[in-house]
C-alpha cells in the first residue's frame, strides 16, 4: 500500500514534467492528499495531547514555535501544534513545493476571475 508521503512524491515529480490539464488534475490529487494527511496527523495530536492541561498545551505549542496565547481554546491549539508537526514531513515539504511550482507556472486550484 503506498503511504501518502510516497504519492505526493510520486505526485511533485510528475507535475515537473506534466502539461496542461494534467497539472490541474495533479495539483487536486496532492491537494487531497495534503488535508487528509494533516487530519491524520491532527487526530493523533489530539489523542497525545488528551491528558495535557490547557497551560501544558499552551507550553508546547508555543516550544513549537508557534504564536498562540492563552484566549486560544484547546481545539486551535491541538491545530496549531499539528500544523507545525505537519508542515516539517516530507509529505507536507513536498505538496509545498510542487504548489509553488505550479503556481510560478501559472497553475492553480482556483479559477481565474
Amino acid at each position: 500500500m503506498m503511504t501518502t508521503t510516497q504519492r505526493l512524491l510520486d505526485l511533485a515529480a510528475a507535475a515537473s514534467a506534466g502539461h496542461d490539464e494534467d497539472l490541474v488534475l495533479l495539483l487536486r490529487e496532492a491537494s487531497e492528499l495534503y488535508q487528509q494527511g494533516f487530519a491524520d496527523l491532527r487526530e493523533r495530536v489530539a489523542d497525545r495531547c488528551a491528558g495535557l492541561s490547557g497551560q501544558d498545551l499552551l507550553a508546547a505549542v508555543t516550544a513549537a514555535g508557534v504564536p498562540c496565547d492563552a484566549s486560544q481554546d484547546r481545539e486551535e491549539l491541538i491545530v496549531l501544534l499539528a500544523l507545525a508537526e505537519w508542515e516539517m514531513t516530507p509529505a507536507a515539504l513536498a505538496y509545498s513545493e510542487m504548489a509553488e511550482d505550479l503556481a510560478r507556472r501559472g497553475v492553480c486550484l482556483l479559477p481565474e476571475e
